[in-house]
């Protein structure tokens, strides 16, 4: 799992700006972690990207008196969504990951069953991704950095 950024305080900040130079670090890197997203075969990415979305949601539910009203409950909406989207191809990939590890060790007259839960979760995987698709796509994510580095600026004026 890639590591979160150091963001740094300085105690003399005032707290508008401190807010801003947040919420941009942490939404690059939700857009760092963009790419590759949607391969099933690489679930670490996904996950990268949904703990990034986490910590730029708390970023700007913490520093929320700091921004327009208006701007931030839009941007704060979408943020939200990606990372509902996001969550419901994770919930899939870590159960999916998770019965994986148990077929081993599960009897051989349990297997086919294990199996077809297995393949089942697999179609759920499938639905969630192409679900997820669409926020991923490169106008969307474009138009969402926008209103983010849009929301920093604000905060720093």
């Amino acid at each position: 799992m890639a590591r979160a950024r150091e963001v740094g305080f300085d105690c003399d900040e005032p707290f508008g700006r401190a807010a801003g130079r947040t919420v941009e670090v942490r939404a690059g890197e939700v857009f760092e972690h963009a790419d590759g997203v949607l391969d099933l075969g690489d679930i670490e990415r996904l996950h990268d990207m949904r703990v990034a979305t986490r910590r730029l949601r708390a970023a700007m539910e913490v520093f929320g008196p700091c921004f327009p009203r208006k701007r931030h409950r839009r941007a704060l909406k979408r943020v939200k969504a990606l990372a509902d989207a996001l969550g419901e191809r994770r919930d899939r990939d870590v159960a999916i990951a998770f019965l994986e590890g148990l077929v081993a060790e599960t009897p051989a007259r349990d297997r086919a069953a294990l199996g077809g839960l297995i393949a089942s979760l697999r179609e759920e995987q499938r639905e969630a991704n192409e679900a997820l698709a669409p926020y991923l796509a490169p106008k969307r994510l474009r138009k969402l950095r926008r209103r983010l580095r849009q929301l920093s600026k604000a905060a720093r004026a």
